[in-house]
């Protein structure tokens, strides 16, 4: 079968991008994305530049853009990402990085970001010793997810806080710093809490579930970030910040009346409860237009929700559900 390749090309990191089409015989059930530009290049047009090594989803580099959806090209076969609207098997360098040669993107902030968050375990019983450090099967499976991150880069690439923010270090570190925090054999728990509470870290994510969508190991990084939340959430010691207070917020406001008043979060979130008063000051001006435009209404205007004492039972059970867990390692 025919089939259209459009492929981005970049001569270099200042030069405008354009795009090129080339057209290949292949079977669509057959051949993978990796094995089409593989076609090209040794056919057509060998200056064609991209990654790979193993060819068997291990390795992560030749993740890209593919049909504006990032991912491994060597595990996407043609038929999966050329839906029957489809003309062209469109192909890009992955976004939020700068691209050195068509394909090939500059990954250096991407490592750097994952230095940030020190994935590594440290313990002292990393000291030479006369046995195994051995973890049991339930000890293991608390950081299996996280472990199997190949680093391939496809979720940082669909990412929108990376997109916006320099300081966000992506959800391809915070799944790897999750795998050192689950860790029974970390001795730096706490520290790590400490340091992921920052700005820069996990409550700069937008939860836009693209890391989830794309992730072609299953390591679900957008629910690695919430439970390294959620050992936020559950050490009292930490200093509450803006983001935990938005949290809480959200929580206390739904459960008093189903809903969230847009009248009281604001103040309880930035203002903190009016001991804030910079942080009352810098909202009140977007208070004021939204109450002119109609966004949000006067106190004595709200209502409940109807559902409001259903959704009160739903967050008091689930707190006491939580409550009541047992640990994975006991």
């Amino acid at each position: 079968m025919n089939i259209t390749v459009k492929l981005r090309r970049q001569t270099s990191r200042t030069s405008e991008p354009t795009y090129q089409t080339y057209q290949i015989e292949a079977d669509r059930d057959r051949t993978t994305v990796l094995d089409a530009l593989i076609k090209i290049q040794s056919e057509q047009d060998g200056s064609i530049g991209f990654r790979r090594n193993c060819r068997n989803a291990i390795c992560g580099s030749c993740a890209m853009r593919i049909n504006g959806r990032s991912g491994l090209a060597c595990q996407k076969h043609i038929s999966e990402v050329m839906r029957d609207r489809d003309t062209e098997l469109v192909i890009e360098p992955m976004q939020n990085l700068p691209v050195i040669k068509d394909l090939i993107v500059d990954m250096t902030k991407f490592w750097d970001n994952l230095a940030k968050v020190d994935p590594y375990v440290s313990t002292a019983s990393r000291q030479i010793s006369n046995t195994e450090f051995l973890q049991t099967p339930a000890q293991r499976a608390k950081l299996q997810a996280a472990a199997n991150c190949i680093l391939c880069g496809s979720c940082y690439s669909e990412c929108n806080s990376a997109a916006v923010s320099d300081r966000f270090v992506g959800p391809h570190a915070l799944a790897k710093a999750y795998r050192v925090m689950a860790d029974n054999r970390d001795d730096r728990a706490d520290e790590r809490i400490e340091k992921y509470n920052e700005a820069g870290f996990v409550w700069d994510c937008t939860r836009c579930y693209n890391c989830n969508e794309v992730c072609p190991v299953e390591v679900q990084p957008l629910d690695r970030i919430s439970q390294i939340k959620q050992e936020i959430l559950a050490n009292h010691d930490l200093p509450e910040s803006t983001a935990q207070r938005h949290r809480h917020a959200m929580v206390d406001l739904v459960k008093e009346d189903g809903w969230i008043d847009e009248s009281k979060f604001g103040v309880r979130v930035v203002g903190d409860n009016f001991r804030d008063l910079k942080g009352l000051l810098s909202i009140f001006p977007l208070g004021i237009r939204m109450i002119l435009h109609g966004k949000m209404p006067y106190p004595w205007q709200f209502q409940k929700s109807e559902g409001a004492l259903e959704a009160k039972a739903l967050i008091e059970a689930i707190a006491n559900a939580k409550n009541q867990k047992i640990p994975a390692d006991s």
